[in-house]
């Protein structure tokens, strides 16, 4: 008898252990973030008034709600900047415990500036999409593909590019294996982490010392029982290796949380088409914001090399009104 309670005292503090090693990293129910809840580290204070006023230009662009149903039934939120039926298609994913706005703004401007269409995604446990649970991309990469096959089935034969920052750039790279529809010529991921599991461990590390490597297990069977997903499913590493599109990587050279390491590993991973542009002294995620020019030039070239930089100047100029003043 004394031998079954003290295996079932054990098996309970497994539980409870799981339990809490997974509300730490995994769970979100509340979906609070405001776009201007900047990262409170000294090294973005020279860019928060840069960073506010590009959030707060992109927040007053009128834009169309989207929904879609997830793979697994949850309701996803976009914001779609509608352009021109004609116009190649930017579908943005912002990062962790992020907004769209805050992350895709960047995105958004070059959209615009290119005569795209836009849809800047909720990624589901964030803003108005539904879900109580991150997986850091395991499962936000269907999510990727069910937007993706919206855009392909509301503006058909559209060329597509997939962009994400941070966590959304590594669930857009974690699609990159996925059978995507035809109409996704390109991957656009800013910052990205290379594993899941590399990540949650460095910011381990980073928080708690060696200690935090005798957490890991508790946070493994954690996502496992109470997130239902397995941390180990998929990685942007297992998924370049795979990619069925180009890539365009980019990543800040003072980034402080996901290393600038982590993108050259995921480059040297790629076996498709890849382009590595790093922005020296950019912290992580406001790349864009640090030097707009070279991170616009980047993304640029990146559209004309899978020829979706003519279409968007198709677009624009069919758009224009004809007559000697246009």
């Amino acid at each position: 008898m004394t031998l079954i309670v003290i295996l079932a005292v054990v098996i309970a503090v497994i539980l409870a252990v799981s339990y809490l090693a997974y509300r730490i990293p995994f769970y979100h129910p509340d979906h609070t973030e405001s776009p201007y809840d900047l990262p409170p580290e000294e090294q973005y204070d020279p860019y928060r008034e840069a960073m506010t006023t590009l959030i707060t230009d992109m927040d007053a662009v009128p834009f169309e709600p989207a929904e879609i149903t997830a793979h697994d039934g949850a309701k996803l939120f976009g914001r779609c900047y509608h352009t021109s039926d004609d116009a190649p298609v930017l579908i943005g994913f912002h990062g962790f415990k992020s907004t769209a706005l805050r992350d895709m703004s960047g995105a958004g401007k070059l959209a615009r500036q290119m005569g795209m269409n836009a849809i800047l995604v909720d990624q589901r446990s964030h803003g108005k999409s539904e879900g109580k649970t991150i997986s850091f991309g395991i499962k936000e990469r269907f999510d990727c593909l069910s937007w993706a096959r919206y855009a392909a089935g509301r503006w058909p034969g559209r060329p597509i590019v997939l962009a994400g920052v941070s966590m959304g750039a590594a669930t857009v790279l974690m699609a990159s294996d996925l059978d995507l529809p035809r109409e996704v010529k390109g991957i656009i991921a800013d910052c990205p982490y290379s594993d899941p599991s590399a990540i949650i461990k460095k910011v381990g590390r980073d928080s708690m010392g060696s200690a935090s490597i005798l957490l890991y297990p508790f946070i493994l069977l954690g996502a496992r029982l109470y997130g239902g997903f397995s941390l180990t499913a998929a990685s942007p590493l297992k998924a370049v290796s795979r990619a069925k599109v180009p890539i365009l990587l980019i990543h800040g050279e003072d980034d402080r949380f996901v290393p600038c390491d982590m993108s050259r590993e995921i480059y040297d991973a790629c076996a498709g088409a890849k382009t590595r542009v790093t922005i020296p002294g950019a912290p992580h995620a406001i790349a864009y914001v640090l030097d707009p020019d070279k991170y616009g030039q980047a993304v640029r070239r990146f559209l004309a090399s899978v020829g979706m930089a003519e279409a968007a100047q198709s677009a624009v100029d069919a758009s224009r009104p004809s007559g000697k003043h246009a």
